[in-house]
């Protein structure tokens, strides 16, 4: 508990007198000394010194010392020299019982100020509890609060998320009466309801404050911005009289978490007009973003943004990390690796990014050559470049590589192989056709497998078309991920590869009975003049559809005059084999492939990204459309990139 009495502590007292004598010896045949100067000076000049003083102590000795300069000048019931005291005391982590609460319980007449310090104290040394008892002795006493007193408290109640004491509070501003319009305690108010997960009351505040600041504004659009509902952002954004950079990051950043790709660039480009500077924050946000849709044009344009400020990825090393994230995802590994040679810093990003991004692109030696060439500089790899080493292992399927870096993760590195470090190796040995070994792994795994493991597994499967252990794998997922409609998917796709359609009926009508609906499937790609075009799967009502659709046509008999016979078994319904050739013909990505075909230079690449796992049947056809164009084709799947050209795509038709 805390104590409220007025009696000085006598040990403490002695402790000051003896060093203040200790300090200012009296001796006559000495100049006079300081503190004795400081007597004869105005009151108001030598509390002033005093506070400037307190300002530069580091540690308790030296404020003991000043403590004893304030008691032998008389102004031991300065509150104003004394909440600075407390202040400096508590800055430095001292508690507050007893030396700060000993100096408060010596003064007669306390002020707001003095209070407002005890109060601060156990706040910085999480005592809540009393912190309000002194709120609580301060109106007994008859003390009026003022500002300062409840930022204090609405700070810590959000720190605590107490919402309950929070609104106690809230009503102790209005039964005390005067802070309407105070714009600190408002603030403070809406930002302790939104870090206690009250954002509508939050709100509330905000709509009632008669006057606002760009904080009031922009905690209200983050707390939106967190809670993904971008549009109720997009509002308050819209209505800030000033929009400064700090606002203007808050978008780019919050559509671009959001899965919000296109807003993101968007508002990014409104802030380039309007000519608002941008700094790391920025850049990262909207880099993310250009990751997310793939798109090489903003690729380009983004780096000549971040290289014409002061964080360029010359400069930056986390804005360099990023880029580099950037131009692998864009489909542009070359780009990345310039990026990543012109850093004039590396750290352990910029490598695991690199590393990652020749890995999703199917380069595994090129992954394996800069892991090595990283180990030997002093650069230690984390969890993060394990797991781009091991999904290049992974997607060329270097099985035996892949379990020896497994091995040095821990031998020679201290790091724990992780779920995620698991999956890898599930999806290493799955896809090179080990599904058992695969399954054993699972099983042996000394931590519990998550989703990600079992999907691995259950992604094996698809592969190799096993039906039986992707049911034990689906059986998994279905439980730790059960409204995650992928799972049913493509365990019904795996049944419908085999023939089992009684057992597609089953998964289908489990998905109904869980209300679960299908993410129709669709693919997006980059026109000449930079403009993304997006195809879902049968749908035709693209301006171009007959075009589009006589382009595939004409494609289709090319590469049917050359042995292509189309995958019936990537349709996972029980129809007749024409009605699976026309479903077939109408997938996103080849919807995609047959607009680049024609709004295209020839000659160039062609750049796809789908949402889904690029089917059998497409990755066939788009491997003979890049022999019979001459063009480079590169498609992003959900699982990696497929460089096509020649005929021969890059991942060696293991994906």
């Amino acid at each position: 508990m805390v104590t409220l009495s007025r009696k000085f502590s006598t040990a403490i007292s002695d402790s000051l007198a003896y060093i203040s004598l200790k300090q200012f010896p009296q001796n006559p045949h000495k100049p006079t000394p300081f503190y004795q100067i400081q007597q004869q000076q105005q009151p108001k000049q030598l509390e002033s010194q005093i506070v400037t003083t307190l300002d530069g102590c580091k540690n308790l000795t030296q404020i003991k010392q000043v403590h004893a300069r304030i008691l032998l000048n008389g102004l031991d019931q300065s509150c104003y020299v004394l909440a600075k005291l407390i202040r400096t005391l508590t800055k430095l982590n001292i508690p507050v019982d007893p030396y700060p609460l000993s100096i408060f319980n010596r003064v007669k007449y306390p002020n707001p100020f003095l209070y407002n310090a005890l109060i601060r104290g156990y706040l910085i040394g999480e005592r809540l509890n009393e912190s309000t008892e002194f709120y609580s002795l301060m109106r007994k006493e008859g003390v009026v609060p003022v500002s300062f007193t409840f930022t204090a408290l609405f700070k810590a109640c959000g720190a605590t998320m107490d919402v309950g004491l929070g609104r106690q509070i809230h009503g102790q501003t209005i039964l005390v009466g005067g802070f309407g319009e105070d714009l600190h305690v408002g603030n403070s108010m809406i930002d302790m309801y939104i870090k206690c997960g009250f954002l509508e009351c939050g709100r509330k505040v905000f709509d009632e404050m008669p006057n606002r600041d760009v904080i009031s504004w922009t905690e209200l659009i983050s707390a939106y911005v967190k809670s993904g509902n971008m549009e109720s952002a997009g509002e308050l954004f819209d209505g800030l009289p000033v929009k400064d950079m700090v606002a203007w990051t808050v978008m780019v950043s919050g559509f671009a978490q959001n899965a919000k790709p296109r807003e993101a660039i968007m508002f990014f480009e409104k802030m380039q007009e309007f000519g608002v500077e941008t700094d790391e924050i920025t850049l990262i946000g909207v880099i993310s973003a250009c990751a997310q849709l793939g798109a090489a044009k903003y690729a380009d344009w983004i780096r000549d943004v971040a290289e014409k400020s002061e964080f360029g990825g010359r400069h930056s090393v986390v804005v360099g990390s990023a880029l580099i994230d950037m131009y692998s995802k864009c489909g542009s590994v070359g780009d990345a690796y310039r990026v990543f040679q012109g850093m004039k810093e590396r750290n352990v990003y910029s490598y695991s990014s690199m590393i990652l991004g020749f890995a999703m692109h199917g380069r595994a030696h090129d992954a394996m050559k800069l892991f090595d060439e990283m180990v030997k500089t002093e650069i230690k790899p984390n969890r993060v470049t394990f797991i781009g080493v091991l999904t290049a292992c992974s997607h060329a399927g270097m099985v035996e590589q892949g379990w020896q870096i497994f091995e040095l993760m821990e031998k020679c590195y201290g790091i724990k192989p992780s779920a995620d470090h698991y999956t890898c190796m599930v999806d290493l040995l799955g896809r090179a056709g080990r599904l058992q070994e695969a399954h054993e792994l699972v099983k042996t795994m000394p931590i519990e497998p998550h989703g990600g493991v079992w999907g691995a597994l259950l992604g094996a499967c698809r592969i190799h078309k096993s039906p039986d252990i992707a049911a034990i794998a689906a059986n998994h997922l279905f439980e730790l991920e059960p409204y995650c409609i992928g799972n049913y998917i493509l365990l019904a796709n795996i049944y419908a590869s085999c023939g089992r359609w009684n057992d597609v009926s089953t998964v289908r009508k489990l998905m109904r009975t869980r209300g679960l609906r299908k993410n129709p499937a669709f693919s997006w790609i980059e026109s000449e003049k930079g403009m993304v075009h997006e195809f879902f799967s049968g749908d035709m009502t693209h301006p171009r559809s007959g075009e589009i659709k006589q382009a595939l046509e004409d494609l289709l008999d090319r590469l049917e005059a050359k042995g292509y016979q189309p995958h019936l078994s990537s349709v996972a319904y029980d129809v007749n084999d024409e009605d699976k050739r026309r479903i077939l013909m109408t997938h996103s990505e080849k919807l995609a492939l047959a607009f680049g075909l024609i709004s295209t230079i020839p000659g160039s690449k062609i750049r796809i990204v789908k949402n889904l796992r690029i089917c059998e049947d497409c990755h066939s056809v788009i491997c003979g459309a890049s022999q019979i164009t001459g063009r480079e084709i590169i498609v992003r799947d959900i699982m990696r990139f497929h460089h096509f050209h020649d005929g021969i795509c890059s991942c060696g038709n293991f994906w």
